[in-house]
């Protein structure tokens, strides 16, 4: 297998108010005006709503609980964290509105949780306004580069990644066709455009199939990608229901041929249990947790202990829990928040953040040139289900390693 095909890592896009409600962003916590001397104002775009409301939703609670923590310990020296919130539903059309009104109402770092391709769009306000911003769960690699990315940033290496340790099994496995079902969300649409060059390169691409992301029925899109005959299919959504009716779709009519996924399906617990019996013991997802990692495995206490011992721990919990960390150790480290610009010439100096996803030992850094917080290649395992719909952990034998050889 080419070096070049290991390279990976998860990805992985937030809970809010509706749009309208941005007119008068909700704020989460505390009642003082926004940028008194006693708080520091973390802006919160939060699809809640929307087609990353799958996901947002996840990181979002994880983003809250994170923020208790660190109040609940005497806040950043001494100044306590509020949260002021939007929700652009993942639509690009929204997002430079809501960042704007979430500046307006005095934010002073910035959490994107919402979907890649809305990040995008939402970047050159950002820089405008000169405040530094996560986006604790995009995967488009785009979201971290030039251009308008000297504020923004992403913690897991992109998508188009994904499609290179696709490829890398690809190649092991001996597969020469595949083909690409996918909901027709604004952000698909541009991970699509990164991941099918990518595949074409180790596979043919026999059929590209999209229908809404609300689809109620994808029974004919299904049937044209049979007639297609492929070795793999590669689910790419959102996840929620389209993903749940893509697989139960796929299983009935194409049974035993296997499935690639985002890392969508394999973060969202409650979509394990509406998949028909059996439907996903095909589907090989992203996945980005190790139990092995012992910051893992202090994440994992927490969220059960605030969220019950059935709670699932998902990497979309972990990426939003060490977002709201880097941007803590950032304000410290430049003395406070009420200098953005300062705060982002920290996030530029922080070097081996122990993170709470990836294999033990993974850890994020940033530097003027490099935005995307991932060191090495630690953070991808490509994992399977059994016939219960539970996952597996790592998918039989394949093994995307930390370094290139």
């Amino acid at each position: 297998m080419k070096s070049q095909r290991l390279l990976a890592l998860l990805g992985v896009a937030t809970l809010a108010v509706s749009l309208a409600a941005c007119s008068s962003a909700e704020s989460d916590a505390g009642s003082a005006d926004a940028g008194s001397g006693g708080e520091i104002i973390l802006g919160l775009d939060e699809d809640s709503t929307g087609p990353g409301a799958s996901y947002a939703v996840i990181a979002g609670k994880t983003i809250r609980m994170a923020v208790n923590e660190i109040n609940a310990a005497g806040g950043i020296d001494g100044k306590t964290i509020r949260i002021v919130v939007g929700n652009d539903e993942s639509d690009p059309t929204k997002t430079p509105t809501v960042v704007r009104k979430l500046v307006d109402d005095g934010a002073q770092v910035l959490l994107l949780d919402t979907g890649s391709g809305a990040v995008l769009q939402g970047k050159s306000v950002v820089k405008q306004a000169g405040i530094p911003a996560i986006a604790p769960t995009a995967v488009t690699t785009s979201v971290a580069l030039p251009p308008d990315n000297e504020f923004t940033y992403m913690l897991a290496n992109g998508v188009d990644q994904f499609a290179e340790a696709y490829c890398g099994a690809i190649e092991e496995k001996g597969y020469t066709s595949i083909a690409v079902l996918g909901d027709a969300s604004p952000a698909i649409d541009n991970i699509n455009k990164l991941i099918i060059p990518i595949l074409e390169d180790c596979a043919e691409v026999v059929a590209v199939e999209t229908a809404p992301v609300d689809a109620a029925d994808l029974s004919a899109q299904v049937a044209r990608m049979k007639q297609a005959d492929p070795d793999v299919i590669l689910v790419s959504s959102l996840g929620g229901n389209f993903e749940v009716l893509a697989h139960n779709t796929l299983h009935q009519q194409i049974p035993g041929v296997l499935r690639f996924s985002l890392a969508s399906i394999g973060n969202q617990p409650d979509s394990w249990a509406r998949t028909n019996p059996g439907a996903l013991a095909d589907v090989v997802y992203m996945g980005a947790l190790d139990m092995s990692n012992p910051k893992t495995v202090e994440l994992e206490k927490k969220l059960k202990k605030i969220n019950g011992d059935d709670y699932r721990l998902t990497a979309y919990d972990a990426q939003a829990y060490d977002s709201v960390y880097l941007l803590k150790a950032a304000i410290e480290a430049a003395g406070g928040a009420d200098d953005p610009k300062a705060v982002r010439d920290a996030l530029d100096e922080i070097t081996g953040f122990e993170a709470s996803f990836g294999q033990a030992g993974f850890t994020l850094s940033f530097t003027p040139d490099k935005h995307m917080g991932a060191d090495g290649l630690c953070g991808l395992v490509l994992s399977g289900f059994d016939e219960k719909n539970e996952p597996t952990g790592a998918w039989q034998d394949f093994q995307v390693p930390c370094e290139l050889k």
